[in-house]
Parts: C-alpha cells; structure tokens; sequence
C-alpha cells in the first residue's frame, strides 16, 4: 500500500506540473490546441479540427517524463 501512495502523490505533482505548463502557454500567447500545426477547416455545416502540433508537444513532454521516472527507477 505504501507504494500506491507514492504513485497517486507522483501523478498528482505530473498533474499540478501539466496545468502550469498550460497556464504558461497560454499567457505566452500559445495556447494548447492553437499551436502551429493544429490544423482547423471550417466549411459551411461541419468543422474539422486536428491537433497535430498539440499532439507532438505532449508526445515529446510524455516521453521525457516517463523516460526520466524510468531512470529514477533503476
């Protein structure tokens, strides 16, 4: 049990981490979900939206993170 604590406090910290890292994009004038590369086409009915860039910046952030607690892990 006492490992599930130390997980959920991890997962808590990635948590807070991640909502600063948004807070902070977006007072850069970056917000996620409008970086270069999110792709938006508007036609009369219907709207299509997809995220490519936002997807890669969370693919890059997630693959550090769990490249760096594998590390702490050994």
């Amino acid at each position: 049990m006492n490992d599930l604590g130390r997980v959920l406090i991890a997962l808590g910290l990635l948590l807070a981490a991640a909502g600063a890292v948004v807070l902070l994009l977006g007072r850069m004038g970056l917000p996620p979900g409008r970086l270069p590369g999110d792709f938006t086409w508007r036609g009369k009915h219907t709207a299509v939206y997809f995220p490519l860039g936002t997807c890669i910046v969370i693919s890059v952030a997630l693959t550090l993170v769990f490249w760096i607690l594998s590390r702490m892990h050994k």
